[in-house]
């Protein structure tokens, strides 16, 4: 059996951390030949000497770089992820670079490998169209990592040419699901970071408790898929144990069902087209009782359905959404910013800022700097702390 080359960008993660739980369960399968990190430079140290990469990166140089891992070639700077990447020869690259600050990993890493495995979903909300063509041009397969798209790719696999109805994503709603308006306004960092199923990286946590994570997930399903906004309909799940759901045109409905274990979709992924095991907990449904379901309220989380407009709207629309609300996580993370003025933030954005057509790479990053700057300065002139 061949053992498949991955780079593991942004391995010191969430993501990164479970992808190389499963590369270390099958060193017969996979070699983590590349890994990457932002700033984390003694996390990543561990790993390197681990796993003993060809090639490692950090974005933000290291004072000292210990002899122990002076084995394999480094890289630093801004472009440390893209450069790492070139030189490893990997096979697959898990893209999971959190925010736009992953678009750049995402395309060149469609340059140099056979696979991506995309975990960074703000990469194909921002990326868009030029992002898949240039998939399509070099012959390049993506594979969502993220649980709902996973989720989705599976079921249509067993759609043998049936015409799908619709997708259903599921949501847990966050840690805030059940709050009353009033009480979301000045929720703190730890009470938004403490969510209720999954275990994940700060921003995107903060993303599921405004749902607006879930509404970057309408967009990239529409990216992936294909599927118009109007045919892309979102549940909250509070348990979990669907991920979500393709709905054909004859009424069936195939979901795809499992414990809260993002090593699922990552392994899946990795192992495409075959299922890796990880040593998951059997899905013991009685043991949950009963599944429930409810709508999204739109009026306590307008960000989600902020996210059909910006998808309608199309552009640069779905750029401006996800860079004001990058700013506004970082200020709320950070404890300069109230939880509820992160809607704020990215409303105004959307309402002020023009839009406009999406022809390269710079109209992608001329957006997100537009955004950037719009919600620092609104921000301090309305919402700071």
């Amino acid at each position: 059996m061949m053992i498949r080359k991955i780079a593991i960008l942004g391995a010191t993660g969430s993501i990164g951390t479970q992808a190389l739980e499963i590369v270390r369960l099958h060193p017969d399968r996979f070699s983590a030949i590349c890994l990457t990190a932002h700033s984390s430079s003694e996390k990543l140290f561990d790993l390197v000497r681990e796993f003993r990469p060809k090639v490692a990166a950090l974005c933000k140089e290291p004072a000292i770089l210990p002899e122990d891992v002076r084995f394999c070639e480094w890289f630093f700077g801004e472009d440390a992820t893209q450069r790492a990447l070139e030189a490893s020869g990997a096979d697959d690259a898990l893209c999971a670079v959190v925010g736009i600050a992953g678009l750049p990993a995402v395309w060149t890493a469609l340059g140099v490998c056979e696979r991506v495995l995309l975990a960074n979903k703000e990469a194909l909300v921002a990326g868009g169209d030029l992002v898949l063509e240039r998939a399509r041009k070099l012959g390049r397969e993506i594979l969502p990592v993220d649980s709902e798209h996973s989720a989705i790719f599976q079921c249509l696999r067993a759609r043998e040419g049936n015409p799908v109805r619709r997708l259903i994503l599921t949501a847990s709603g966050g840690a805030l699901r059940d709050w009353p308006a009033e009480e979301m306004e000045s929720a703190t960092v730890e009470q938004v970071l403490r969510h209720p199923t999954w275990k994940m990286g700060g921003k995107i946590t903060v993303d599921c408790a405004t749902m607006l994570n879930k509404g970057l997930e309408v967009i990239e399903a529409n990216r992936l898929f294909g599927m118009p906004g109007e045919k892309i309909d979102v549940v909250v799940h509070p348990e979990s144990v669907i991920h979500s759901m393709v709905e054909f045109e004859d009424g069936a409905v195939l979901a795809q069902l499992g414990n809260p274990d993002m090593r699922g979709p990552i392994g899946y992924a990795m192992g495409f087209p075959e299922r890796i095991p990880y040593g998951a907990s059997p899905l013991q449904l009685p043991a949950y009782g009963a599944l429930t379901f409810r709508e999204p309220d739109f009026a306590r989380f307008p960000l989600l359905k902020l996210a059909y407009a910006a998808l309608e709207a199309g552009g640069t629309a779905p750029i401006l959404y996800n860079g004001a609300n990058e700013v506004a996580v970082a200020r709320f993370l950070a404890g300069r910013l109230r939880f509820g003025a992160i809607a704020r933030t990215v409303i105004a954005a959307m309402e002020t800022i023009p839009t406009g057509p999406v022809r390269a790479l710079e109209d992608i990053y001329a957006a997100d700097q537009a955004a950037r700057r719009f919600a620092e300065g609104w921000i301090g002139g309305n919402d700071g702390i």
